[in-house]
């Protein structure tokens, strides 16, 4: 079942009427992404308002998700002793059939302690992965029979009269994509569900059985014939009879006729009236009318074809629809913070946890979509959904965040001038939510300038950082930018103001020539005035003791997530930012990813070998619980606490150097794969293994491994634009890493778009931009001289009229006559620019037609189902797999044959 946008707040509502005290606590299972992080940080603050129990459990990939069906969702069920509750999967099962993984489906004794009632659990589903498993938006754990006896949902869909009957069920909160895009999906559900089992073998059965019938009678027609031959006087008597007319009487008054013989082999039913059939001498009267043969009903095998036919026309549909691929929608700090809207209990804590989740999926590498906010903005372009979101969140901050009234005072121009990156309060008390001309630089608040260049993805690519050549280009652009080495070097809040303030007009004005277009935002945004800052980031400030952006929040919150907490509160031992080997261990250091995780590979069913050891299994059960500990260690560097010493504004200071860390690896390891050729191209993708090096330990953890591949993509597609070469710039990329310690390889796929990051332009597009838009200006000086012309050979032939006639021309004519030629100028500048919009519009369009989607879930499904690679899938990110160190080379191989772009 799903339920609609609007009616999220009425879910929440009735949760709140059916809670009682001695409830069993809500329990929340949170994948492990900022986005699930910031949405569960959003939904517990709303449940402790509500003084709703709850407990927070994270699950990092469907196994622990299963785990947790096992431990505490089959506890709650009500046919089996439990007493029903609410379970809210956020970031995590929507897509799978929940209702199987944990637990909750009909079992053999279901429904026996109370028949008709069901099992009593409610699961909430908010989930940004796509595509949806259709089963959880529009079936339910209960029959089709009882589905259809359900109070408040029509076909899935919960109505307004909807409420918790305690019968249980799974319910998905739409982001209003499935009322308006899967009408189709729908469709074809609910006609499967309805429709019978039928297949083409039924068809080929009963055809086989039907033909051995036939023919059973026709042999006993022929012994009939051939026991029971007549005599030749028993025929010649036969024929004399035939010709004889054989009469009836069927009336006195009526003329006896001869009776129509059927022949043995006639379908048509005999006549019983002499008006049912004109006779074949005579035609049938006007007046007469002629008989009407009944409409012919298709049989019984013509109407098993027809069902086979619509059901395969359904699952068509259907597997269409999973075929498409994985992409990312809302983000589910997004709907979270929709309920809190919706509820009035909007504030800027809250608000500020949606901007960096939604910050967060905005710059994952998973996100499929074009990032166009940074790019040259035109006046015909329709925003896409992130840009929507975070305009509606720019005016979220504005109304939450009024402006002072010194501020207001000033005129657009001054604030324009004066706008720079923010790095202080306006006051010790302020906490507020500011919005600041963020350029694509990683921790420039937390970092020298110099460092932050470096470690930027999008600016370190594009100057091929990776060589020498290119670190020599980053210096000649500071030097052009007039900043030295020595003072770029300095932390960037002890940078001259005078640097800080004019950084964006010097990037700009060296951005077309080193091809960093979007590298800062406008300082208008689009052009549409200073409210609106289209491109512009959020900053928050606590007080005097510090001022982060949303960005670099996520980027710690999640670098604790892939690398682990900064400081060992075991041990009690830090992590070494300033050892460059970032590969060892200290004494104090949490053991690595690869050590934390011991159990072997689970196998096809065709393959020989089980892959498990028993040493290895026993470790696992042995080993420690990192995924809680990383888990709460994110978690607590989102608490609005800024006091403790080890949540909220202080974690994030001690985190900085776990982000700046990683930062390091990913420049060091890919420069590394770029300068020895080590990405090499396949049939339908381009492949990398990260097998030695300090680093090959860190990249065993998936979200590690995805953000080097997608600087890895990045690099890549920058050097293939340069080439010129047209159609591989977004070509899908493998990576894998080894994990010695397991004996397996981390497999990631990453689609054509490289996590939206921004299309690098080739010399020669740029140079047939720059030739476009130099002969639009022609054209439009032309036109513009060309009407100017036209106006005043016009006033010439109105002057020589008026002379004519005897009057004297008006200043005021002079003046319209101007201001027309104005106007027409204008007109046609915007004409052009309405051009230029338009082509920049078509051009984004067809970019966004050849991006395809991630197909490499399905990918590594059919490659399993297909060879016997022993692969393990279980991250909720269908692109993440791990594979047998021997059997990579198979699976890479199977893999290449595979359409891994939808």
């Amino acid at each position: 079942m799903y339920l609609p946008r609007q009616q999220i707040a009425q879910l929440y509502t009735a949760l709140l009427r059916t809670t009682h005290p001695s409830s069993p606590p809500l329990l929340i299972l949170t994948a492990l992404s900022v986005d699930a992080l910031c949405a569960a940080r959003i939904l517990t603050a709303l449940l402790k308002r509500d003084f709703i129990p709850h407990k927070v459990q994270p699950v990092s990939g469907y196994a622990e998700l299963q785990k947790a069906g096992e431990e505490h969702v089959s506890t709650l069920r009500r046919d089996r002793g439990g007493e029903g509750g609410v379970v809210v999967c956020l970031g995590c099962g929507g897509a799978v059939e929940l209702a199987e993984i944990l637990g909750l489906g009909d079992g053999e004794d279901a429904g026996t302690a109370h028949p008709g009632e069901g099992h009593g659990v409610d699961v909430w589903v908010v989930d940004a992965h796509r595509s949806w498993n259709l089963e959880n938006v529009f079936g339910s754990t209960v029959r089709a029979a009882d589905d259809a006896r359900r109070a408040g949902v029509a076909q899935g869909r919960l109505l307004e009269t909807y409420h918790r009957s305690g019968r249980g069920g799974i319910i998905v909160w739409d982001d209003d994509d499935i009322g308006t895009q899967l009408q189709a999906e729908r469709e074809a559900y609910f006609a499967l569900r309805d429709m019978p089992e039928i297949t083409e073998e039924d068809i080929m059965l009963e055809d086989a059985e039907s033909d051995a019938e036939d023919g059973a009678e026709d042999e006993q027609e022929a012994d009939h014939d051939l026991n029971a031959e007549p005599s030749s006087s028993q025929t010649r008597k036969r024929k004399a009879d035939s010709q004889e007319p054989d009469f009836r009487e069927d009336d006195e008054n009526e003329m006896p006729r001869p009776r129509r013989r059927r022949r043995s082999n006639d379908g048509a039913p005999i006549p019983s009236s002499v008006g049912d059939y004109p006779t074949s001498a005579q035609p049938s009267s006007p007046g007469a009318a002629m008989p009407s043969s009944p409409p012919k009903l298709p049989s019984q095998r013509q109407l098993r074809k027809q069902l086979l036919k619509l059901r395969r026309k359904h699952e068509a549909t259907l597997e269409k629809y999973y075929e498409q691929g994985s992409w990312l929608a809302e983000p589910v700090s997004s709907m979270l913070y929709s309920l809190a809207s919706e509820l009035g209990r909007e504030d800027n804590e809250l608000l500020w946890l949606a901007i960096v989740g939604i910050e967060s999926v905005d710059h994952s590498p998973y996100n499929n979509r074009s990032d166009k906010a940074n790019q040259p903005s035109t006046r015909s372009r329709v925003m896409d959904r992130s840009e929507q979101l975070k305009q509606v969140l720019r005016d979220e901050v504005r109304r939450l965040n009024p402006l002072p009234e010194a501020d207001l005072r000033r005129s657009a121009s001054q604030l324009a001038n004066e706008a720079d990156i923010l790095t202080n309060a306006r006051s010790p008390m302020d906490t507020s939510i500011r919005l600041s001309p963020e350029p694509r630089f990683l921790l420039i608040r937390h970092w020298s300038l110099y460092d932050s260049m470096l470690h930027s993805s999008y600016l370190a690519t594009r100057l091929h950082v990776w060589n020498e050549q290119g670190r020599k280009r980053l210096n000649k652009l500071l030097a052009k930018m007039g900043i030295s080495l020595q003072e770029a070097k300095k932390g960037y809040l002890h940078l001259d103001v005078d640097i800080k303030r004019n950084l964006r007009k010097k990037i700009l004005r060296f951005a077309e020539q080193y091809n960093l277009d979007g590298l800062v935002p406008d300082e208008s945004g689009d052009g549409a005035g200073w409210g609106s800052r289209r491109g512009w980031g959020f900053v928050r400030s606590w007080g005097w003791r510090g001022t982060m952006s949303a960005v670099d929040v996520g980027t710690i919150a999640s670098a604790v997530l892939e690398v682990g907490p900064s400081i060992d509160a075991t041990k009690g031992g830090t992590w070494a930012a300033q050892d460059m080997h970032f590969g060892r261990r200290d004494s104090g250091r949490e053991p690595t990813y690869s050590a934390r995780v011991r159990a072997g590979l689970p196998s096809p069913p065709h393959s020989s070998d089980s892959g498990l050891d028993e040493p290895a299994a026993t470790a696992a059960h042995e080993a420690p619980d990192w995924t809680t500990r990383r888990f709460f260690a994110a978690y607590d560097t989102l608490s609005p606490s800024t006091s403790h010493p080890q949540q909220g504004l202080q974690a994030l200071l001690t985190h900085i150097s776990t982000a700046q860390l990683l930062a390091r690896a990913i420049l060091r390891t890919g420069s590394a794969l770029i300068a020895k050729h080590q990405i090499r191209h396949l049939r339908s993708f381009r492949m990398g293994v990260v097998k030695e090096g300090p680093d090959v330990s860190m990249f065993c953890h998936p979200g590690a491994l995805v953000k080097l591949a997608a600087w890895v993509a990045e690099a890549v597609a920058v050097l293939e634009a340069e080439k010129g070469a047209k159609g591989k710039q977004d070509e899908a990329l493998v990576l894998g890493s080894l994990d010695e310690g397991r004996g397996v390889y981390v497999v990631v796929g990453l689609g054509g778009t490289h996590g939206g990051k921004g299309r690098f332009r080739s010399k020669a597009e740029l140079r047939e931009r720059e030739e476009r838009r130099k002969r639009r200006e022609a054209e439009k000086k032309a036109k513009s001289a060309e009407k100017q012309r036209k106006q005043e050979e016009r006033r010439r032939l109105q002057r020589e009229r008026d002379a004519a006639n005897g009057y004297v021309s008006s200043d005021d004519e002079d003046g319209d006559a101007s201001d027309s030629t104005e106007s027409a100028s204008s007109d046609s500048d915007s004409e052009s620019d309405a051009s230029d919009a338009g082509d920049g519009a078509e051009e984004d369009a067809k970019r966004r037609k050849r991006q395809g989607r991630n197909r490499f879930g399905q990918a590594f499904q059919e490659v399993v189902e297909e060879t016997a690679a022993r692969v393990r899938i279980d991250s909720f990110e269908h692109s993440v797999v791990e594979v047998r160190k021997e059997d990579l080379a198979g699976f890479l191989e199977a893999l290449s044959m595979k359409s891994v772009v939808g």
